[in-house]
């Protein structure tokens, strides 16, 4: 799959969906700022957290972090790990905030 834009995210969120939204930033970058049901998982924790996600290898999954390059290992990983639908947001948070 793709990854995603910012706008796109967006309009899917206005239109009322609810994509599973992974943030891998720290914690505390988590805390400063995040995009609205996004859960924290940083990067360094996700592969204690496969079985956690399990049930989404089928699912929609976004991963974004802060500009992008985080995000996009992120994907690169879960997509090794047998996720068929990972997209990652481009820009990361600074683009969907701007």
């Amino acid at each position: 799959m793709a990854d995603i834009t910012s706008d796109e995210l967006k309009q899917r969120q206005q239109a009322g969906e609810t994509p599973t939204i992974i943030d891998v930033r720290e914690p505390w970058e988590f805390e400063e700022s995040r995009i609205p049901g996004a859960q924290n998982i940083p990067l360094n924790s996700l592969p204690t957290k496969l079985d956690d996600l399990e049930d989404l290898k089928d699912q929609e999954v976004i991963v974004h972090c802060k500009s992008g390059a985080r995000s996009a290992s992120a994907s690169a990983f879960l997509k090794q790990q047998g996720f068929t639908n990972v997209r990652n947001l481009l820009g990361g948070i600074q683009g969907y905030q701007a």
